[in-house]
């Protein structure tokens, strides 16, 4: 089932943030949301698209495109977008041509921004996880945390202060590609229990946010979002229309 959610003429979220710059083809401002679970399926995905769908009003500046069928992701289908935003489980039912599809389409200059379990997905498929940057390994905390702004003069983060605490499942990354990231959230590990069984300690520690380009795309990944509380969080609303503008400012 795919549903489509129109933008509206005022700004809301966005408040004092600059305008998102695109060009007057349709497929600038539309984002294909894909939310299509292989694998745990998250009980805040049906409110995950209301969010969105309310982002993209309340900003005025996308449309958003949901939807469980990975057939939209053909070069026909995605020709139409500026962005693909993924919020998935496991070995997702894609054929090796639309795989192929996604990687051209963000490699030729588009956006990809994933959501948490964004990370849980494609473990079998290396180029996915070199798009991404790494995967999910485990998650040994589901509590109040902080999260350090390990880049407080990014626009993406910078209006999150230095450091805030949230309640949320809290991802560890494996295989993490630490050179071709830019680091953006990270927990703080003071926050948590290090001897809790299965927390995995690495020299990266445990980034929660960053970007990263895949050809000529830009690309955009956070951990955060398993809690509907979360979702509902304007913090982390602002988080996600920031990531969006920002991933498709490469488009043409």
């Amino acid at each position: 089932m795919t549903v489509t959610m129109n933008r509206r003429n005022m700004i809301g979220l966005c408040g004092g943030a600059a305008v998102w710059p695109y060009a007057a083809h349709a497929q600038q401002r539309r984002l294909l949301y894909l939310t299509r679970s292989a694998g745990y399926r998250h009980e805040a995905i049906p409110l995950s698209r209301t969010i969105l769908g309310r982002i993209a009003q309340n900003s005025g500046l996308f449309d958003v495109i949901a939807t469980e069928d990975v057939s939209q992701l053909s070069t026909e289908t995605l020709a139409r977008y500026a962005a693909v935003m993924f919020y998935t489980t496991g070995e997702l039912p894609m054929s090796a041509a639309q795989k192929t599809a996604l990687l051209n389409f963000v490699r030729s200059g588009h956006g990809f921004v994933g959501v948490h379990s964004a990370t849980d997905t494609f473990y079998e498929w290396a180029d996915y996880g070199a798009l991404i940057g790494g995967y999910f390994d485990g998650h040994p905390w589901h509590q109040s945390v902080r999260i350090d702004v390990t880049d407080p003069s990014n626009d993406l983060v910078s209006f999150l202060g230095r450091s805030f605490e949230i309640k949320d499942e809290i991802y560890q990354i494996r295989d993490f590609d630490e050179q071709g990231s830019r680091v953006l959230l990270r927990l703080d590990a003071k926050s948590v229990d290090l001897s809790r069984e299965g927390v995995h300690q690495r020299s990266y520690g445990w980034p929660l946010a960053w970007t990263r380009s895949y050809g000529q795309g830009r690309v955009f990944y956070t951990a955060l979002g398993h809690e509907e509380s979360v979702w509902r969080d304007t913090r982390y609303q602002r988080l996600l229309l920031n990531a969006i503008r920002w991933s498709v400012q490469g488009s043409s």
